[in-house]
C-alpha cells in the first residue's frame, strides 16, 4: 500500500473532540497518568551577552566618547613596512564601523540647487550643545572621480538666524564653485549667542569631517570653512584651529584681531580674506589691512607656505562682492603631511558660558603633556617644527600675546595689533607622529629639540601608534605607522 491510500484511511480528529472523550473519562488533559509529575513552568533564557568588541574597537569607541580614560592597547605590536597598507585597511575599516556605529551620518547630499533658498527645508539637524541646528547638506554638479571638494559655510549674526541662514543658501547657490559640495549650518540661536568655534561647536565640526574622511562622497584634500560677517570672524578662528584639516578657508566681510587666531598656524593652507575698505565697524577695515601686512611677511619668511588673497574692496563696506573667495579657493589642495608645521595652541570657546578649549594634536604632533595646558587666551604653548631629511627639528616655546594696538568706536574696542613674546619651553612631552611621507623609515631619525639631540635611532613601526593616530586625528591621509615621544627640559 503506497503512503498515499495509507493517509487517505487515516480518521483526523479536531482537538475539541480530543478533550471531549477525555473529559469523560475522568483524565485531566494536562498530564497522561494521575501519577505523573506536573510539566516544570519553561526557565526564561537570559539574552546571551555581546560579543566583547576587540581592544582597537573598544579604543575608537572610548576616543569617540570623549572617554578621559581610553583602553590599554597592551605590549608592543611591531611590524614590517611592507605590511602597512593591510594593517591600514583593516584598521580604517574597524573605525568606519565604530564611526557608524556611534554617530548618526549625515546621509548623501541632496541636490543643493534643488533647495528653496527663501524657505529652506533641512536636509537634517545635529545637536549644538543642548540645541539643535538645522543643516542643508547637497552637492552643486557632477561628482569628479576622487571626490567633491565641500564647503562649511557659516552665516552672519543677525537677530533672524533663519533668515542668515536663508541668504547664505542663497549665495552659495550663485558662487561659481561647481562642482562641489555644500554643508551650511543654521545657528540655533541668532544675534550675540550666534558663534562659532567654542566647544560645542566645535564636536559639529569634527563629526563632520569624519563622516567626510570615511564616506567616499568628498575628497578628503579638499575641504574649506568659509562664512560671511559673523561666519567670517568663525572662519577665521577656526582656520587657524583646524588647519590640519583644510585646503584653505575663505572670510568675508568680517576679520579677527591676530590676538584671537595666529596667522603663523595657516602655514600649508590657501587663506583668503575680502572686506569693503569703507568697513570700519570693529575695525574691520583696520584689522584686514594688518592681516594682509601680516601674511605677506610669513610668505616672504616662508616661501610657498602662507598662500593668501587679502584685499580691501574700494569703495564697498560691510555689503561687499561676496563671490570672491570660494571660486578662488576651491582649485587648492591640501598636503596633510607637510615638513614645516607652527602650531600656536590657543584655546576656542570663552563665550556664551563655554569655556576654552584646546586641541591635542596638530598635522604629525601630539602633546602628551603642555608646558601650561589650557590657556587663558593671552600665554601659549607654540611648536615649530621642520623636516630636513632624516632630521627632525622641533622648538618649543610659550608665547605672551599682547596687545599693541586698537581702535574704539561707539561703546566697542577691538585690538588692531599685537607683539608676542618667546621663551623656551622647560617642561612637557610631546609625540612626533611619523611616516614615510614625512622622513624614510628605513633609515635612522634625528630629532632635535630646542637645539638639543633627543633621539637618534631608527623608528620601529608600531600596530599600536596606527590605533592611536587613528583615534587622534580621524584622518586617511594621517594613519602613522611609528612615533617618537620626546621630554622637553
Amino acid at each position: 500500500m503506497n503512503s498515499t491510500t495509507s493517509h487517505m484511511k487515516m480518521k483526523i480528529y479536531s482537538p475539541a473532540i480530543i478533550f471531549a472523550v477525555m473529559s469523560l473519562l475522568g483524565i485531566n488533559a494536562t498530564a497522561c497518568s494521575g501519577n505523573s509529575p506536573e510539566e516544570p513552568e519553561p526557565v526564561e533564557q537570559p539574552e546571551p551577552e555581546p560579543e566583547p568588541a576587540d581592544s582597537e574597537t573598544a579604543y575608537f569607541i572610548a576616543a569617540l566618547n570623549d572617554e578621559d580614560k581610553l583602553p590599554d592597547l597592551g605590549d608592543a605590536q611591531p611590524f614590517a613596512l611592507s605590511e602597512y597598507e593591510a594593517i591600514k585597511e583593516e584598521l580604517w575599516t574597524k573605525w568606519t564601523d565604530a564611526v557608524t556605529q556611534s554617530e548618526t551620518s549625515p546621509g548623501n547630499p541632496v541636490n543643493f540647487m534643488n533647495i528653496d533658498y527663501m524657505s529652506p527645508t533641512p536636509t537634517f539637524r545635529w545637536l549644538m550643545g543642548s540645541e539643535t541646528a538645522a543643516i542643508a547638506y547637497g552637492y552643486k554638479g557632477n561628482r569628479p572621480e576622487e571626490g567633491y571638494p565641500m564647503f562649511i559655510s557659516l552665516h552672519g549674526s543677525a537677530n533672524d538666524s533663519f533668515g542668515e541662514w536663508s541668504a547664505n543658501i542663497g549665495w552659495a547657490q550663485t558662487y561659481k564653485d561647481s562642482p562641489c559640495v555644500y554643508f551650511v549650518p543654521q545657528s540655533p540661536a541668532g544675534g550675540t549667542a550666534c558663534r562659532w568655534y567654542q566647544p560645542s561647536r566645535q564636536k559639529v565640526w569634527e563629526r563632520a569631517l569624519r563622516h567626510a574622511f570615511i564616506g567616499s562622497d568628498i575628497n578628503p584634500n579638499r575641504i574649506f570653512f568659509t562664512g560671511i560677517s559673523e561666519g567670517a570672524y568663525g572662519t577665521q578662528r577656526l582656520a587657524s584651529y583646524y588647519a590640519d584639516y583644510l585646503a584653505g578657508a575663505g572670510c568675508t566681510a568680517g576679520g579677527e584681531p591676530p590676538y584671537n587666531c595666529p596667522a603663523e598656524n595657516t602655514a600649508n593652507i590657501a587663506f583668503c580674506l575680502q572686506t569693503g575698505a569703507d568697513d570700519t565697524m570693529y575695525g574691520r577695515s583696520r584689522i584686514t589691512a594688518k592681516a594682509k601686512s601680516a601674511w605677506d611677511n610669513l610668505e616672504k619668511e616662508h616661501p610657498g607656505y602662507y598662500i593668501h588673497k587679502i584685499d580691501l574692496q574700494p569703495g564697498l563696506g560691510h555689503g561687499c562682492d561676496y563671490t570672491v573667495a570660494t571660486p578662488w579657493l576651491k582649485n587648492h589642495v591640501r598636503n596633510p603631511l607637510p615638513k614645516y608645521v607652527y602650531w600656536e595652541n590657543f584655546g576656542l570657546g570663552n563665550v556664551n558660558g563655554e569655556s576654552f578649549n584646546c586641541r591635542s594634536g596638530f598635522y604629525n604632533l601630539h602633546v602628551i603633556e603642555g608646558q601650561i595646558g589650557k590657556t587663558d587666551g593671552a600665554t601659549r604653548d607654540v611648536y615649530e617644527m621642520s623636516i630636513d631629511g632624516n632630521t627632525v627639528t622641533l622648538k618649543v616655546m610659550t608665547v605672551v600675546n599682547t596687545p599693541t594696538e586698537s581702535v574704539s568706536e561707539n561703546g566697542w574696542t577691538m585690538n588692531t595689533n599685537v607683539t608676542k613674546t618667546y621663551t623656551p619651553a622647560t617642561r612637557g612631552k610631546v609625540r612626533i607622529y611619523l611616516c614615510d611621507g614625512l622622513v624614510d623609515l628605513s633609515e635612522p631619525v634625528t630629532v632635535i629639540v630646542n637645539g638639543i639631540t633627543v633621539f637618534n635611532s631608527a623608528v620601529q613601526p608600531d600596530r599600536r601608534v596606527m590605533v592611536e593616530s587613528i583615534a587622534e586625528f580621524f584622518d586617511p591621509c594621517r594613519v602613522f605607522p611609528a612615533a617618537v615621544e620626546v621630554s622637553i627640559q
